[in-house]
């Protein structure tokens, strides 16, 4: 396989753990810890050391009975959620496109990483110039808690998972109307999941005002929301509830049958939001 030019920063440990997983990646049925240690080049002590450690976070398994080593089932969910990613820019695009040119407004694409919330796609409409500028752009990251597109992944994630990202990243409070008391954003988050959209009332940005409606894969997952924004003085309370909401959620649900959702899938704050064409 080729490779880049190697860096001069390169990490030692990174770069044995790399060379393990291609040694790895060659056999099929295995590989024991002395044939690896002779072919990576490692004292056996060194790379049972890091094989441990690989093991402990689901990068590696070993067998009970032959006790050999095999790549882990975490590789695998990694490479389909990156693929999942990759696709799902390419899949969302034409439909942020006609959203934004339905309601004439900035239409963004998110996923959560790192317990943020990361904008991987946006559509910005030219019917309306003028107004407020968002600060919003592809690669951005944002907390989770104050958007409306991250109140929709964090309120898919576990009750571990929220407190994980509270205790992590805080409740930083970026306007006036911030939540920023978790057992408030925890009954918020609830109320998000069962109603299937969310709104970010000036929590992020002040005088800006989104709607948001999650994504959802074949396995039901919330992998991504899409989310309408613009001007408070122009996206009003009452156009969120009587358009703008059921034009997000419709296209959310048009994405995650793109991507193989289906009626069946019990997910809270989806199904009934498919059975009735959009409007919760």
């Amino acid at each position: 396989m080729l490779r880049e030019e190697k860096p001069n920063n390169l990490v030692q440990t990174i770069e044995r753990v790399a060379t393990i997983f291609d040694v790895m990646a060659q056999s099929a049925h295995g590989i024991s810890l002395k044939e690896l240690s002779a072919k990576v080049g490692l004292p056996k002590g060194t790379a049972h050391r890091l094989l441990s450690s690989l093991a402990y976070f689901g990068y590696v398994r070993q067998a009970s009975e032959s006790k050999n080593y095999h790549l882990g089932f975490k590789l695998v969910e990694l490479g389909n959620l990156l693929l999942d990613q990759l696709d799902l820019r390419a899949q969302a695009r034409p439909f942020l496109i006609k959203l934004s040119k339905k309601t004439k407004e900035t239409v963004h694409l998110v996923v959560l990483d790192q317990n943020e919330a990361l904008y991987i796609d946006k559509v910005v409409s030219n019917d309306k110039p003028g107004g407020l500028q968002m600060v919003s752009r592809v690669g951005l990251r944002v907390p989770a808690h104050c958007s409306a597109v991250g109140k929709l992944l964090i309120a898919h994630l576990s009750e571990k998972g929220v407190n994980d990202l509270i205790l992590l990243k805080g409740l930083s409070q970026r306007t006036r109307n911030t939540i920023t008391d978790p057992d408030r954003l925890k009954t918020h988050l609830k109320i998000v999941r069962e109603q299937g959209y969310a709104i970010d009332n000036e929590e992020n940005e002040k005088g800006i005002r989104c709607v948001g409606a999650p994504i959802f894969d074949q396995q039901g997952q919330a992998i991504a929301a899409i989310s309408i924004s613009g001007p408070a003085a122009r996206i009003t309370k009452q156009l969120v509830q009587n358009f703008l909401k059921k034009e997000v959620i419709k296209t959310a649900q048009a994405i995650s049958r793109e991507l193989g959702y289906t009626d069946t899938i019990q997910t809270p704050g989806i199904n009934k939001n498919f059975k009735k064409g959009g409007e919760p």
